[in-house]
C-alpha cells in the first residue's frame, strides 16, 4: 500500500505545512505517541487513532506518528491505522537505520520520514535521504547541533528539524525552544524549519516562531492537556519569519 493509495501526492507533507504558513500561522504538528521516556504513559486509556482524528478535525494539516516500540510504545500498526483513519499526510518518527524501514514506512501510508543526524553516521544518512526520495517519501532531517543543521542544509533537505531535546538520552532533558532560537538563523531560505520537542506553551510556540520556525512539533503537552483541542488551537500562533525577527531571510 503506497502513500498515493491514501489519496496523497508526493510532497503532500511539506505542501500542507506551507499552506498553513500561507494563512499566516505557524503549523502545529501533533505527535501521536503512547509513551514518553521522561513522562511515562501518555495515552492514559485514550485511543491514539481517535486522538489523531480529533487533531485533524480541529485543524491539524499533518500528523506525526512515533513507531519506536521499546521506549515510546509505538508500532507500524499504529502508523498504518492513523494514515488510514485520517487521510492526513503523516510523518513516521523512529530510529531509521536502513532502507528496509523506508519500505515499511511507505507501505504503511506515511508521506514523510524522520532521519536523525545524531543517531546516524553521515554516509548512511546520505544514503537514506536519497533512498527516501526515490520511494516518494519526504525526509525530515533532524539536527540537535549547528554541525548537524549544516549537514541537513548540505543535503538539500526541504524539511529540516531542530530537536530542542537530546534524542541520545531519549529526550529526558528539559530543554525548551532555546536551541531553536540559537540555531534557526543557519537554516537556508526555501527550507521549512520545524522546532521539535520542548514546546509546552503558547509562549514557547511564539518564541520558536520569532526565531523563524515554520512549524512546531508538539507531543507531550497536547497529551497532558485537559483540553487537547483548545491547546492545539492556541499553539497556532502567528508566523513571524526570520526576516521579521531581525535575521536576514530571502523570500520563500
Amino acid at each position: 500500500m503506497s502513500v498515493r493509495s491514501f489519496g496523497r501526492s508526493v510532497g503532500a507533507f511539506s505542501a500542507a505545512l506551507a499552506a498553513e504558513n500561507a494563512a499566516g500561522r505557524v503549523a502545529v504538528i501533533p505527535d501521536i505517541k503512547c509513551v514518553s521516556p521522561g513522562e511515562g504513559a501518555l495515552a492514559a486509556g485514550r485511543d491514539p487513532v481517535g486522538m489523531a482524528r480529533r487533531f485533524v478535525a480541529c485543524g491539524a494539516p499533518v500528523l506525526s506518528v512515533v513507531t519506536e516500540p521499546e521506549h515510546f510504545g509505538g508500532s507500524l500498526e499504529l502508523l498504518r491505522a492513523v494514515a488510514e483513519a485520517t487521510q492526513a499526510p503523516v510523518l513516521r518518527k523512529d530510529l531509521i537505520a536502513d532502507v528496509t524501514q523506508l519500505d515499511e514506512t511507505r507501505a504503511c501510508g506515511a508521506a514523510a520520514v524522520l532521519l536523525i543526524c545524531a543517531t546516524t553516521d553521515e554516509p548512511t544518512l546520505r544514503t537514506l535521504y536519497a533512498e527516501a526520495l526515490a520511494r516518494g517519501l519526504e525526509p525530515l532531517v533532524e539536527a540537535h547541533t549547528a554541525a548537524e543543521l549544516a549537514l541537513a542544509m548540505d543535503l538539500g533537505a526541504r524539511l529540516a528539524g531542530i530537536n530542542n531535546r537530546d534524542i541520545t538520552v531519549l529526550e529526558r532533558d528539559r530543554s525548551g525552544p532555546e536551541l531553536t532560537e540559537s540555531l534557526a538563523s543557519a537554516a537556508l531560505a526555501g527550507r521549512l524549519l520545524i522546532s521539535e520537542s520542548g514546546i509546552t506553551s503558547v509562549a514557547d510556540a511564539q518564541r520558536a516562531a520569532a526565531a523563524g520556525a515554520d512549524a512546531v512539533l508538539v507531543g507531550t503537552a497536547l497529551w497532558q492537556a485537559d483540553d487537547p483541542e483548545a491547546l492545539y488551537q492556541a499553539l497556532r500562533v502567528e508566523r513571524v519569519g526570520r526576516g521579521e525577527a531581525g535575521v536576514a531571510r530571502c523570500d520563500r
